[in-house]
């Protein structure tokens, strides 16, 4: 039995409404995303100068032993994942953890393997909600984030390597790459090999001079790189994230409107069947007088 006009009439208003709010967090979504990337652009030039920094330095200090530069037996894991706080962004979430669980099935056999470290309120219900060993959360981000936000779980991440309490550290969060695509990343941060130094690209190396020595200097700016190399990867996420939900609301919205349509279409071929109804009865009404 088909619906009543009053009952279309409803549910175009209902979606309508629908439309409304979708469209407005299209425009949030769509000036938030503005400032995020600008914020992430403005991050990278401070991350790859301190590479070209410590790549410098590394290829002029020979025998170097620092514990981010050299690669050591795989005993434990740590991974680092930047989610978001909330939904609404279609699959940036869901994509990210499925990459981490492929992750983690692929190079584990159980979970005494690897701890986790989680930015973001899904990521964190998600992985907890599981039993994965999370070891420590941070939540509650604003849209523009600063270094100070995620210092502490950074260093905690960076301090653990350190300690070889895990022997390597990957980074899992959603590359910026334009506002139409955005991809699920994973990096490994620590250690620094010199595969991953090689990456800086850099053809002639730049002379500087240390004090008060090329090794003092390596140790203290190694674990800034890293927690930079991971505030950068948060920015990169921010933009992502701003970018998946004003997809996700602009899809939103243009299925609401076409199921507008359809029922403005339905609702107009309900009113033309009644009237024409109606128009049946008094013909029949006035031969039935005759």
């Amino acid at each position: 039995m088909g619906q009543s006009m009053r009952d279309i009439k409803r549910s175009i208003k209902s979606k309508e409404d629908i439309r409304k709010t979708t469209k407005a967090l299209k425009l949030v979504s769509a000036a938030k995303l503005r400032r995020a990337q600008e914020q992430a652009q403005a991050a990278r030039p401070y991350a790859e100068k301190l590479r070209d920094v410590i790549v410098n330095i590394a290829q002029g200090t020979t025998g170097s032993k620092h514990p981010m530069l050299v690669s050591r037996p795989i005993k434990k894991t740590g991974y680092l994942i930047i989610t978001s706080d909330r939904g609404q962004a279609g699959g940036y979430n869901g994509n990210l953890l499925r990459k981490l669980l492929s992750s983690l099935k692929e190079r584990h056999q159980s979970k005494e393997e690897y701890v986790i470290f989680v930015i973001g309120r899904k990521g964190r219900d998600f992985l907890k909600k599981r039993n994965y060993p999370v070891i420590n959360e941070v939540t509650g981000l604003s849209d523009s984030p600063t270094f100070a936000d995620v210092k502490e779980i950074s260093e905690q991440a960076v301090r653990f390597y350190a300690e070889e309490k895990f022997d390597e550290l990957y980074l899992l969060y959603n590359e910026f790459v334009n506002p139409v695509v955005q991809r699920p990343t994973e990096k490994r941060i620590l250690p620094l090999a010199g595969d991953d130094l090689a990456e800086s690209g850099q053809t002639g190396r730049t002379v500087y001079e240390y004090e008060p020595s090329q090794e003092e200097v390596l140790s203290t700016l190694l674990p800034r790189y890293a927690e930079a190399l991971i505030y950068s990867a948060l920015l990169d996420g921010k933009a992502s994230e701003h970018a998946a939900r004003m997809n996700a609301m602009s899809n939103a919205t243009d299925n609401a409107t076409e199921m507008i349509e359809a029922l403005k279409l339905q609702f107009n071929r309900a009113r033309q069947a009644a009237i024409t109804q109606e128009i049946a009865e008094i013909v029949g009404g006035a031969a039935a007088l005759e």
